[in-house]
């Protein structure tokens, strides 16, 4: 890329910068009213023509992909940012009367509140999470405010891709409609106001066992991008439990056009490409009955920081593991920091990157959304990509760990004693790996890429909530049994043919 100002053969070459006067400048939509902000060079905008092109950049972008179904039950993520309290403000704005074109689907909110693993105080936990509970009330909506700490008591059951009858499932958008123009007729509003009533819980406790096991798990940790990458995914298995526990179907994410920018180039350098489209799209189907969807990655940053102070839309402001962090503290910070300043000198450099995440598509079809578990990753439940070609740089990798592993054993020990801990023989007739916990070594066989090296960075396996190492013996366990069950009737086959 060129520089502003640089030195070719001893002519010095100067931009020169055309001055555009702001004050008294019309709005470029109604052409009456004078602008209050700028958003691109020549996109200048009055009050009320920005706050009717915000919400139908919502609108649209809802219609455009027509996920979300009437009367469906819609679970909003807020973590407090400006960017998902836009996305609420949005979806009241929708329910309202005064709305031109109403959203006809049921919401819910759900924050996480991961104060634990970021280092927060109990006061500054309770102090965030009273003045999110103001703001959830008022909206009228039911909400769940959830301790990070709850996954150490979520089931296996989060690990297994959901499925549902596509019958169902996928109406046509014309026939969901319909259905509901036929229900509203017969169901008043006090009715609905009662429902709504009912789904109202109370704060979850916090354990102090819990707690603990949470910092043991993210002390365990070396990196703080493993750390990151970690939290992101335990926040993804919480609230993927909390809306198939009360029957939500779709989960809205906040993500901005700004921060999805900045997702796709950090994943790729995690070695997350193979699911870019899915971690990046509007829609994220990975997990079958449950739906991910991101109506905000038309915005970017700057129009939410706009709208939301125009507006006086509330947020809380919640620190993060990043926060007061230098720009080189883990790569998603680094990431972070790169696209931020090239936006400042190059401003079309967050559409470009992003522009280029709709073109990407998923590895695994829609269709295989029922796929058996063992072909899935088991932390991020993406397909697994590490099933490569003999002849490729991954094999040879792959090749060169079993080697050096392979050198690290005694070889005067045989191969039903080398399975046991410290070369000790079982001495019960079977093998004592059913029995341990899974290794660093037998979680990689079920780990996609980037989840290998986040599980590499930590010390110890065992830090792990329960249910990620009941369902890692239990894929292996499922693998035992097909390699002998494949390895007998090889066998029987070949006792056939003699």
């Amino acid at each position: 890329m060129c520089q502003v100002e640089e030195d070719y053969n001893g002519l010095e070459c100067k931009q020169e910068k055309i001055p555009v006067s702001t004050l008294n400048r019309k709005c470029m939509k109604c052409k009456e009213g004078t602008a209050v902000l700028i958003i691109r060079v020549n996109d200048a905008f009055c009050r009320s023509c920005f706050k009717e092109y915000f919400i139908h950049k919502f609108r649209a972008m809802l219609g455009k992909n027509r996920v979300i179904f009437p009367q469906e039950k819609v679970l909003l993520a807020v973590s407090g940012g400006t960017a998902s309290c836009a996305m609420l403000s949005q979806v009241q704005e929708g329910l309202s009367r005064e709305a031109p074109k109403k959203l006809r689907f049921m919401p819910g909110i759900i924050h996480i509140d991961d104060g634990g693993a970021c280092g927060q105080s109990a006061e500054e936990r309770q102090r965030s999470n009273s003045q999110l509970k103001s703001m959830f009330t008022d909206t009228g909506f039911p909400y769940f405010i959830v301790p990070l700490e709850q996954v150490f008591s979520l089931p296996t059951s989060v690990l297994v891709p959901g499925s549902s009858d596509p019958d169902q499932s996928n109406p046509s958008y014309k026939q969901a409609v319909d259905q509901y123009i036929k229900e509203k007729q017969t169901l008043t509003e006090e009715n609905v106001a009662s429902a709504v009533a009912q789904l109202s819980i109370e704060d979850s406790a916090y354990s102090p066992e819990y707690k603990l096991a949470l910092e043991r798990l993210f002390s365990s940790l070396k990196t703080l991008t493993a750390k990151e990458d970690l939290l992101q995914t335990l926040r993804q298995h919480l609230i993927l439990h909390i809306a198939r526990e009360n029957g939500y179907s779709k989960v809205m994410m906040g993500d901005s056009c700004s921060r999805l920018a900045i997702k796709l180039l950090s994943n790729i350098a995690l070695g997350r490409g193979a699911a870019l489209a899915s971690d990046t799209g509007f829609s994220d189907p990975r997990y079958g009955d449950v739906v991910i969807v991101r109506p905000m990655r038309d915005y970017s940053s700057k129009e939410i920081a706009f709208y939301s102070r125009m507006f006086n839309v509330p947020s809380v402001f919640i620190s993060g593991l990043d926060t007061k962090t230098h720009d080189k503290a883990s790569i998603q910070r680094l990431t972070e920091s790169f696209v931020t300043n090239l936006q400042a000198d190059f401003p079309s450099t967050v559409s470009t990157i992003y522009r280029t995440s709709e073109k990407l598509h998923t590895v695994m079809s829609p269709q295989s959304q029922s796929a058996e578990p063992a072909s899935k990753c088991l932390l991020c439940l993406c397909a697994l990509d590490t099933k490569v070609d003999k002849a490729s740089a991954f094999h040879a990798t792959l090749v060169s760990e079993q080697l050096s592993q392979t050198k690290l054993q005694d070889p005067s020990l045989d191969a039903s004693e080398q399975c046991c801990t410290g070369g000790q023989g079982c001495g019960t007739g079977g093998c004592c790996s059913s029995n341990r916990l899974p290794s660093h070594q037998d979680l990689k066989m079920l780990l996609c890429y980037s989840c290998r090296l986040t599980v590499k960075d930590m010390e110890a396996t065992d830090t792990l909530p329960s249910y990620i190492i009941t369902e890692a013996e239990k894929r292996q366990k499922r693998s035992r049994m097909k390699m002998e069950i494949s390895e007998y009737l090889l066998e029987d086959g070949q006792e056939d043919g003699d």
